[in-house]
């Protein structure tokens, strides 16, 4: 699929209208193979990406993150206090079953997936009483987005694989989040746009599996010093006693004066457990990870991984959330409702720090007045103190005074703050 999402399926008269690959060529600004081959070799496109284990970890811990943080649809309220509008009929759609088949969790983690694989996702809305009440998945490979030459507009064609069928979508009719994108239309492919880095490492994979799989190392030469009148029966036969992995490392019985010289490069020297660890921090940059979320313990010490953690919240997480949110807001409810009403991920959980460094951070906030015993609870999922019992009394340290506090004089002479 290209930048455009072009479909084989889409109707003729829709194929015409479609810019030329020269054209998509020269909008991507880089040197494209439609074919979807990198340099080493190896075909890569978005569903043979997720066979390679950092592809699939990024991916994996980038959506189930984005879809188990709470989403919740909240009404504005006088002085900053907002509420959820639970009553609303988006926030259930939100925050637990946005259609028969999936739940919220499921929903946003697949529509996570194909935003991070292909860089667009959808989901065709589903309107009650001027109220979007459901949304259903589409496949992001199966969709083209496109102007329309008359209208000027975006239009969305979807040609279903399971009824056969194309269908036209005005933009008011898909749920689009897109990722980093050129032309405000549809965001560019991570995988299509980083596919040297996947196909080297898809490589390497490939070349240790057969490698480990092939004990014979086929890149190696019998020698024999006469004429051998049935050369295939001999590479057969040592084939069929030395090759494979169950048969490394056994002793080589050569009759008749043969040698046996190696001619392939051994993985060591070729640098192959080098370049493989390395793959694993190229992919990871492409999708911003930290190594040790995929495995990667490396680099990884106790003191900073915490911290690790939490830039992995501020500055992989929140531009995703931001997108789901902003996304949410346009497109899911209409001008008046923007007034009123927000969508907003509870991040309160991932910023958490460890036991001891939340307990002196909530001490600082409780003795210089900014937390209640009540809000500090909260935040630890603890049950509220009673009002009557000073559960939300706001406290400050004895010895501290306003700058502009009055003083008065004294019998003794000294000024003491009134």
């Amino acid at each position: 699929m290209g930048l455009f999402g072009r479909s084989r399926d889409a109707p003729k008269q829709e194929r015409r209208n479609a810019p030329s690959k020269e054209m998509q060529d020269f909008i991507r600004g880089v040197d494209v193979d439609f074919g979807g081959n990198s340099n080493s070799g190896v075909r890569v496109d978005e569903l043979r990406a997720m066979q390679t284990s950092a592809v699939y970890a990024c991916v994996k811990i980038l959506a189930e993150t984005v879809a188990s943080l709470p989403l919740h649809l909240y009404k504005k309220g006088k002085n900053g206090k907002n509420e959820t509008a639970e009553q609303h009929p988006l926030f259930s759609c939100l925050y637990e079953t946005p259609n028969d088949e999936m739940t919220s969790f499921e929903f946003r983690e697949t529509m996570m997936t194909s935003l991070l694989l292909w860089g667009n996702a959808y989901a065709r809305k589903i309107k009650k009483n001027g109220h979007v009440t459901e949304l259903w998945y589409l496949k992001p490979n199966l969709m083209t987005v496109e102007r329309d030459t008359q209208t000027g507009k975006i239009k969305y064609t979807y040609s279903d694989d399971i009824t056969n069928q194309t269908y036209v979508y005005r933009p008011d009719q898909v749920f689009h989040l897109k990722s980093l994108s050129i032309d405000g239309v549809t965001g560019l492919s991570p995988i299509a746009q980083a596919r040297e880095a996947v196909g080297l490492s898809l490589a390497t994979e490939e070349y240790g599996a057969k490698f480990f799989g092939n004990g014979a190392r086929p890149g190696g030469v019998l020698e024999h010093p006469g004429i051998l009148k049935d050369p295939e029966k001999l590479r057969e036969s040592w084939n069929k006693v030395y090759q494979g992995t169950r048969n490394s490392h056994k002793v080589a019985v050569l009759e008749e004066g043969m040698k046996y010289h190696t001619i392939g490069i051994a993985p060591e020297d070729a640098q192959f457990l080098e370049t493989r660890k390395y793959q694993v921090n190229e992919i990871c940059r492409i999708f911003r990870v930290p190594p040790h979320l995929v495995g990667d313990l490396e680099r990884a010490t106790f003191s900073n991984i915490e911290h690790q953690s939490i830039e992995f919240v501020q500055h992989t997480i929140r531009p995703w959330l931001v997108r789901w949110e902003q996304a949410i807001s346009r497109s899911l409810l209409d001008e008046k409702e923007r007034l009123l009403y927000f969508a907003k991920f509870n991040v309160d959980g991932l910023m958490r720090g460890d036991y001891k460094s939340r307990m002196e951070g909530y001490a600082v906030g409780r003795q210089n007045g900014w937390l209640s015993a009540n809000d500090i609870r909260g935040l630890e999922d603890l049950p509220p103190i009673p009002k009557e019992q000073g559960g939300d009394v706001y406290l400050v340290n004895g010895n501290m005074m306003t700058a502009t506090q009055p003083t008065i004089k004294t019998e003794g002479g000294s000024d003491e703050g009134k």
